[in-house]
């Protein structure tokens, strides 16, 4: 046995170093390659942010260009893989779909064989744009809609949701979303990304440490809060309750609330500051700011009874709503910016390789425990 035994969930343990991103949970950090989140959803782009990611600095306007055209270029699909899109079960969700698309990807992609810094970084800037579209795409499909092609000429965030609904979006709709991608698109070692890092260390391809990611992602402890966050808001509307009294009751019934709270951040979640502001100015665009209003309420109360801070998930809920996106979309688009992260610490773990194999604190029988004969067995 070991004489050191790491907290439950690894909680506070180091598991290896990376120059990507930084996290002061007590003073409510984020930052991507050192620069602060703040700055990047006031000032960048998910393009540039991406490419801070991968190359670990700021594209000059050439680079920058440079960049944004060819994540554009790889915005296609494999037509194999779009007739998969159509044959799956009607009752397949997003996230199963995106995880079986995206293994069935390798094996349509030129570089799959090669796992150089390079071919990674070609791989990356197709899945990045790819994961996209099949979120688009299977949403077009499955609602028995014809799917929209991509426009080259649009943002990665604009063309999104072109291809999801068919309209080109407004530029609150196109900055909104835009930050929503930035805001997401890494967070240290979090547990999709923590499952692509231990895949990438076997020295497994890309395809196949994204396709751990998704898995871990579709996890409700991972990826699904903001989907509850959003279903509580729909059940408080359709039973026309008080927001602070329905909270209240499920409270009180020792139900959890979701959306609050997270496993490093003891302040408020830097992030939600700005999906925060995102839900207000989307709503008021709309002409109609209830989930917001609701939202408001809610996190008043919790914060006020419980201490706790409203994190991620809790803001994008109603932000993805009033942008037109279904419930079952969020955790999928959690992937559609996430991909970046992902794909960078999968450049970074090929590049520095070491097998990730921790041990276990064996619990189990004093050994050695003896074997006993079937006939004996009692």
């Amino acid at each position: 046995m070991s004489t050191t035994v790491a907290p439950k969930g690894l909680e506070g343990i180091v598991a290896t170093t990376s120059s990507i991103c930084y996290i002061d949970g007590e003073a409510g950090v984020l930052s991507y390659r050192g620069i602060d989140i703040h700055e990047l959803a006031g000032h960048s782009t998910f393009e540039e942010t991406t490419y801070l990611l991968w190359f670990g600095k700021l594209p000059t306007a050439d680079e920058l260009a440079s960049f944004s055209a060819e994540l554009a270029a790889a915005r296609v699909l494999p037509e194999k893989v779009v007739e998969l899109l159509h044959t799956v079960p009607a009752d397949a969700t997003p996230m199963q779909v995106l995880r079986t698309a995206v293994s069935l990807l390798s094996i349509y992609d030129a570089d799959e064989p090669s796992s150089t810094h390079d071919a990674n970084v070609r791989k990356a800037y197709r899945l990045t744009s790819q994961i996209a579209m099949l979120v688009a795409t299977f949403d077009r499909i499955r609602k028995g809609k014809s799917i929209v092609e991509a426009d080259l000429t649009l943002s990665h965030a604009a063309n999104f949701l072109w291809m999801l609904n068919g309209e080109k979006p407004s530029e609150t709709a196109t900055r909104a979303f835009d930050i929503a991608l930035i805001l997401h698109a890494d967070h240290e070692l979090n547990a999709s990304t923590f499952a692509a890092r231990v895949i990438a260390a076997t020295l497994a391809d890309i395809h196949s440490a994204i396709t751990g990611a998704i898995g871990a992602l579709s996890g409700p402890l991972h990826g699904g809060a903001n989907e509850a966050t959003m279903r509580l808001l729909y059940a408080i509307e359709k039973a026309g309750a008080d927001p602070v009294e329905y909270v209240r009751d499920m409270l009180a019934a020792k139900k959890k609330i979701s959306g609050f709270g997270h496993r490093v951040y003891h302040t408020e979640d830097p992030r939600a500051t700005h999906l925060r502001r995102m839900s207000e100015e989307l709503g008021k665009a709309a002409g109609n700011t209830k989930w917001f209003d609701m939202s408001k309420k809610i996190e008043g109360y919790i914060k006020s009874e419980k201490k706790l801070n409203a994190n991620v998930d809790f803001y994008s809920a109603s932000t993805y709503t009033t942008l037109g996106i279904d419930i079952d979309l969020f955790t999928p688009i959690f992937a559609v910016s996430r991909i970046s992260g992902w794909a960078a610490h999968v450049i970074e773990q090929h590049d520095d390789n070491r097998l990730i194999r921790p041990r276990a604190d064996y619990l189990g029988p004093a050994y050695p425990a003896p074997y006993i004969p079937l006939a004996d067995r009692a």
